[in-house]
């Protein structure tokens, strides 16, 4: 077992059964049995429902009620809903059983959360073992494990993605692009051919890319310098090199290269079709290069990598279930957990939907398979936000050597320095409000370029003094210091 797991598993299990305080609390169960004893499990997920929802689920629940005499309710919210609901359902202390995880760090920190550190191991002892320790160390919280996540991209890199059908007609060579800066000439010989096409394709939700790790996001002013000192808490914004991005956003904003409205422009360009030239992804080991990205665009995608690939505690936190701190079956659910992210009959038919209609087996293949017409965008459910990747059949267009490569890259791949760092927020709260309204009036016009970064960063840097930059700042860096210390 790697070391952060030890430290997780040795942890006192005194919280186990930790009453909630901030959440509310009611003795009645969340989970029913029927007369045959077979208990049913409430669980919330985040996002639609599958189209055909009560096929999947009836054919799931057959499998999980022969291994473990289980049956799942599986209830959607939408995400527009989600926050709202999710925290509405926490406070009132709602029975239920399971869910996504919902602003994972502080309703852990309630008690709104069931204590996983001894329970992961024990029920979903499989599952767990497979997990990086990145994930482990990435989830807990004042030494203790809240969540059971899903094992997929443990890391991130940022990405500048082209549209082939383009690189193609005009003969773009990409082949140098690892910056922003690189890709000037690209965007040039494709806007003189195509004016009426952007070439950058960026919007209102733009975040521009650096080498940081951001402590509570990318759109709040707090970081570590990957390449600097990484045991300091800065400004992204006051860095040199930043400016430098900022600068040369502004210069092709200026040259048409960025979309007028980009600033304001909340639609996107969808992936398929002609309406863009460049863009930027986020991708990691599980989509095996280009892969996933080109499947859902239905035409060629090519990317160049502009970070390196990160283990971050955001991407440790993307996608978590948890057991509600209500609930009475709290051992049943994490067994059920443990064989979602363990049993590849029962995860492979909700991911890729009804064998035989949408997806089959490749002959004399057990863990590759052919994607059929009735494979459908509304007919399973994401791999991202339902189980191990690790145990999902690959498509036949997934090499032995594309594998090979990914658990390659993992291996490869650094920790962040602020891996496992949850910022506690108590003491500053008004200050990081103020903070966010700050960076509401900024950050979307110089991540775009639509504001000149020379005169408009110092009048950010001072809005965000004003706004008590300096008291969440030592705040935080205190705390890191205590974390790091910790650490060692």
């Amino acid at each position: 077992m790697k070391t952060w797991k030890k430290a997780a598993v040795l942890t006192s299990a005194a919280a186990l059964t930790i009453g909630l305080t901030a959440c509310g609390s009611n003795d009645s169960g969340s989970g029913s049995s029927d007369s045959d004893g077979v208990t049913t499990l409430l669980m919330y997920q985040v996002g639609d429902k599958p189209e055909n929802y009560d096929e999947l689920m009836e054919i799931a629940n057959k499998q999980i009620e022969e291994k473990i005499n289980v049956k799942i309710d599986l209830q959607y919210i939408s995400w527009g809903d989600w926050n709202q609901k999710m925290s509405t359902i926490i406070a009132s202390g709602e029975n239920y059983d399971l869910s996504f995880a919902s602003d994972y760090v502080a309703n852990a920190q309630k008690g709104a959360y069931a204590d996983l550190t001894e329970l992961a191991p024990e029920y979903a002892k499989e599952a767990y073992e497979q997990l990086d320790e990145a994930y482990i160390k990435g989830n807990t919280i004042d030494g203790k494990l809240y969540a059971f996540p899903v094992n997929g991209n443990i890391y991130a890199q940022q990405m500048l993605t082209f549209n082939k059908q383009y690189l193609d007609k005009y003969d773009i060579d990409i082949s140098s692009i690892n910056s922003y800066a690189d890709a000037e000439k690209a965007l040039t010989t494709f806007h003189k051919n195509e004016p009426n096409i952007p070439a950058f394709a960026i919007g209102q939700t733009f975040e521009m890319s650096g080498d940081f790790d951001y402590v509570i996001g990318k759109e709040y002013p707090f970081a570590v310098k990957l390449d600097g000192d990484t045991t300091k808490i800065v400004n992204q914004y006051a860095d040199k090199d930043q400016m430098e991005k900022f600068k040369l956003m502004h210069k092709w904003y200026n040259a048409s290269l960025i979309p007028t409205d980009a600033a304001t422009n909340t639609t996107g360009f969808p992936l398929e079709g002609n309406t863009w030239f460049m863009r930027e992804e986020t991708q990691g080991p599980m989509d095996y290069g280009d892969t996933i990205l080109t499947n859902a665009a239905g035409q060629e995608l090519v990317s160049r990598p502009i970070t390196t690939p990160l283990k971050s505690t955001a991407q440790a936190q993307m996608a978590n279930f948890v057991i509600s701190n209500v609930s009475k079956n709290k051992e049943k659910s994490m067994e059920f957990l443990g064989l979602l992210n363990s049993d590849p009959e029962l995860l492979n038919g909700l991911v890729y939907g009804v064998e035989g209609e949408a997806w089959e087996k490749l002959e004399g293949e057990d863990n590759k398979i052919k994607l059929l017409d009735g494979y459908k965008p509304n007919n399973h459910m994401a791999a991202w936000n339902t189980g191990n990747n690790l145990i999902l059949y690959t498509q036949d267009t997934i090499t032995d050597e594309m594998i090979q490569e990914r658990d390659e890259n993992i291996a490869d791949s650094e920790a962040s320095p602020i891996l496992g760092f949850n910022f506690k927020t108590d003491s500053v709260k008004t200050e990081i409000t103020n903070i966010a309204n700050v960076m509401n009036r900024y950050k979307s016009s110089l991540a775009t370029g639509t504001i000149d970064p020379e005169e408009n960063i110092p009048k950010l840097l001072a809005d965000l003094k004003t706004a008590g930059w300096d008291k969440v700042g030592d705040e935080m860096q205190k705390q890191f210091d205590e974390f790091r210390e910790a650490s060692e």
